[in-house]
This record gives structure tokens, sequence and C-alpha cells, in this order.
């Protein structure tokens, strides 16, 4: 039984990777993730806003002149609010290197090109096998149109693929108008693969308090589905490796994700709630399904149910929405 897969270039013993969470601000829980069997690691973000923040800080601190801009600071987030600082970040890559053996991936967030992109070379220097690049940005405004957000993306993704030799992955949001034709343009902009989806902790409102309220929820298995969907549609259409992030519990919702089409799924929600070692026992449960359904490796059932291949592609479609909504009976 071959359970490699191959993920933005990078030959993984199997598609089970533990996808960014504070895991591995721990070197011990890193340490557990990679004993428990996680083919990479991925590393949560570092963010546009916190390397701007400390350059800012620096500044302040090294120049005179430094109050012309701190009421323009205080819109960026504190840096006590980050575990990991820039700096931090960057030896927290190596500490993890060099304890253990798989791929260690870096998490880059932030919407516009700029100064804070040199952190894609340093991590790379640190030792970063790859680079995922968190492509989300929350538009507020009435005239900012969907162009321009692309635009700004596109040139963050060209950006980073012009400073670093290491494969780049960029992790979307499922809100775009025309997702196949953005992933088209990210995968010529130099994106090695795409993440499918980030997750975005909504606000709640405490209407006694009149306070807005963060929460925030692990993911449920019901979440694969939406992932489902838009890996069934790039898979074979867009040329390029596909990831899932959110949704993925059990075996059985890596076996559909793979089917849709993910190269790799990525376990966060599964890890934090039962430990690391939850993830052995998922890769047992994977190879014991495999085995059991006559598949001689995980690359022979990658894609096998994608909109290109699938018996019924309509169900992926608008077709299956009409359908389902004229499906309901009262008992």
């Amino acid at each position: 039984m071959d359970l490699s897969t191959n993920y933005l270039g990078l030959r993984l013993a199997h598609p089970l990777v533990a996808g960014a969470s504070p895991l591995v601000d721990d070197l011990v829980l890193a340490q557990r993730v990679a004993d428990a069997g996680a083919s990479a690691i991925v590393m949560h973000s570092l963010f546009e806003e916190q390397i701007l923040g400390e350059a800012l800080a620096r500044e302040h601190f090294h120049e005179s002149h430094a109050h012309s801009h701190s009421e323009a600071s205080t819109y960026l987030p504190r840096p006590d609010q980050f575990r990991l600082g820039p700096d931090e970040y960057l030896e927290q890559i190596r500490r993890i290197r060099r304890r253990v053996s798989v791929p260690v991936i870096a998490s880059l967030n932030g919407t516009t090109e700029g100064s804070w992109l040199a952190y894609a070379k340093s991590m790379e220097q640190a030792g970063a096998a790859a680079i995922e690049l968190n492509l989300y940005e929350l538009v507020t405004e009435v005239d900012v149109s969907c162009e321009a957000v692309e635009r700004r993306m596109l040139d963050v993704v060209g950006a980073v693929r012009a400073s670093v030799k290491i494969p780049i992955a960029v992790k979307l949001s499922p809100f775009y108008t025309a997702l196949p034709s953005f992933a088209s343009k990210l995968v010529r902009s130099g994106a090695d693969g795409l993440v499918l989806f980030n997750r975005f902790y909504q606000a709640d409102i405490d209407v006694e308090h009149l306070e807005v309220v963060r929460s925030l929820r692990l993911s449920e298995r019901t979440e694969l589905l939406l992932r489902l969907r838009w890996l069934a549609i790039l898979s074979g259409r867009v040329p390029t490796t596909l990831a899932v992030s959110g949704g993925v519990h059990e075996a059985l919702d890596a076996v559909k994700a793979i089917m849709a089409g993910a190269s790799c799924v990525q376990l966060v929600s599964v890890l934090l709630k039962h430990g690391p070692e939850r993830l052995t026992v998922i890769l047992k449960e994977l190879r014991e399904w495999l085995e059991q359904h006559e598949y001689d490796s995980v690359e022979q059932m990658c894609g096998s149910m994608n909109l290109e291949r699938c018996p019924d592609p309509r169900a992926f479609e608008r077709a299956n929405y009409v359908h389902v909504l004229q499906s309901w009976r009262f008992e």
C-alpha cells in the first residue's frame, strides 16, 4: 500500500498534514505532532500587521521624530498580542526543523505588496520547506472592487514567487465570484498549490451589554461539504496541487477530500480537541479503508470523484441546487 502523495512538489509519506495551529508554539507539542505521524507541519501565520507593527516600534525607539506616526501605529495590534514575534517566529522554524524530520511549512498572512514580504526569504533561509500564503482581506469599503482586491493578492503571490525558490501554497477563502478563474490566475502568478479554505472566526453580539464578542469555535465535519464541492470543481481543471483545511475529523473525511481532488488534508481542530496522537488513529483507519476497498495507492484515488470524473457532475453544479431545493417534503 503506497500512501505517499505529492503536494507542492514535496513528496509526503501520506496525506495527513498537521495544519496551522498553536501547537507549533511549543516544541514539545510540535515533537508530539511529528511523533504521531504527521507527514508535514504547517506553522501558524506571521501577520503583515505584526511585522509592520514591530518595524514601527523599532523606528519609534531609534528615531526622535517617531511621534509623527504614533497615531497611525495605534491601528496595529500590540506586539504582546502575538505569541511569537517575527524574529522569534524564524527561530521557531529553526528549532522545529532541528527536532523533526518532516517538512515544515511556514505561513504569511497579509494583503498588500510591501517590505513585510521580505520575511518570505527569511523563512526560506530558516529552513522552511514551503510557504503558505493566507490571502485574507475583509473589504468594508463600498468603492473597492473585486478586481482591485484580486490584483493586490496576485501582486503578493508574484512578489513572493520572485523572492524565494521553495514552493508556495495560497490559502483561500470561498468568497469569490469566479473562484476557478482566480485560482488559475494565482497559479500563473507562481502558486504551486491551493488550500481550501481559510476559516474565519466570526464575531458575535452580546445583546445585554451591547458588546461585540470574539468567539473561537473549532471546525465541524459539516464544514467539509463546501470544501468537497470546490475541490471537485478545481481538481483536473486548474493545474496545481490542492489541499483541504477545515472539516476533516475522521479517516472517512480524508477519503472524501482525496476523492474530490485533495493531495493532502490538513488536520487542526481534531488535534486541538483530542491531542496530536489522534493523527495516528486517523492514519491507521485511512490505511485500513484503502486496503478494504482494494486501492493500491492514495494517488489512484485522488480526484476520482472530481467534476471531470464523477458519474454525475451536475451534483456539484447549479443543477444540484435546484434539485435539493425541490426535494424537501413535509412528513
